[in-house]
């Protein structure tokens, strides 16, 4: 044939390891930097936010009570992956952003780095944020970190990649789960991480990724009962205060949008950790 027909991808939701519609049916236009039409991507709804949360808490005892030493593998593995998959990452990040071959070559290495930063900390997060607590009388006194459980993720709108992988990552080496609002703006890189995530070894309902438009799934998130946290890193000085009103009827623990631009090549530090670990406290006698 000297002609072919072009088989354009569709772009779909990412939810407990499938990759389902909308069960609205709906789609958006996703352009990129310059204008260009690139694609129509799914616009979640507030059934399919409920669904994903229930994939979420679903498999949250399985990855919970995964050694971390499994988790940092699992991450590693993922990272491969990615690797393996460079040049298709590189293209989406040259669309989403506008930048130069070279520089999106760059941001993706820094993804791709940060999930092997964040796979070594795994089995070492405890080490640094847990203690043992001097105490009157003849008892041990130990402070251990655990998973607060299922996360909400507001992806930042910049840094479709690295933003995403940076927001992510933290949340589910310490044994969380989550559901992520992908960037609004350019969601592509997204679902294409959503591919990676499929066919590595995380377990479906992990990390589930909606698309669409985050004013309207993410203050469902945000009063969902059985959403434990949320972070609203990409979230809009309007939108985070909808969201933490709604997220106090429940105590959730929020973590609030950045004061200015992220600088995501950064190094990260344990904060994004430590903001979705609870401290456990066991005293047991000092046997003779």
């Amino acid at each position: 044939m000297s002609e072919r027909l072009v088989v354009r991808k569709t772009y779909k939701l990412f939810v407990g390891g499938a990759f389902p519609r909308s069960e609205s049916g709906r789609s958006y236009v996703v352009t990129s930097a310059k204008g260009d039409f690139l694609a129509n991507a799914a616009r979640a709804s507030r059934k399919d936010a409920r669904d994903a949360v229930a994939a979420a808490r679903k498999a949250f005892p399985g990855w919970s009570g995964a050694t971390a030493y499994n988790r940092g593998q699992i991450l590693y593995r993922v990272a491969e992956m990615l690797e393996g998959r460079r040049a298709q990452f590189v293209a989406e990040v040259v669309q989403a952003d506008g930048v130069g071959a070279k520089k999106a070559g760059e941001l993706v290495d820094a993804a791709i780095d940060r999930l092997v930063w964040y796979a070594g900390w795994s089995d070492k997060i405890g080490a640094v944020l847990g203690s043992a607590n001097p105490v009157a009388g003849p008892y041990f006194n130990l402070s251990s970190p655990e998973p607060t459980g299922v996360v909400a993720v507001l992806a930042p709108p910049m840094g479709p990649l690295l933003g995403l992988v940076s927001v992510i990552a933290p949340v589910i080496v310490t044994g969380n789960t989550c559901v992520v609002v992908a960037s609004e703006r350019a969601p592509l890189p997204s679902i294409t991480l959503a591919e990676v995530l499929a066919t590595s070894d995380l377990p479906g309902g992990v990390v589930n990724i909606l698309t669409g438009h985050q004013g309207e799934i993410a203050p469902w998130l945000a009063g969902h009962m059985d959403v434990n946290a949320i972070d609203l890193t990409g979230a809009t000085p309007e939108l985070a205060v909808t969201c933490e009103d709604l997220a106090a009827e429940n105590l959730k623990r929020v973590l609030r949008p950045p004061a200015g631009p992220v600088d995501w090549p950064a190094d990260p530090g344990t904060e994004r950790m430590a903001a979705f670990l609870e401290t456990k406290t066991v005293w047991h006698p000092i046997g003779t």
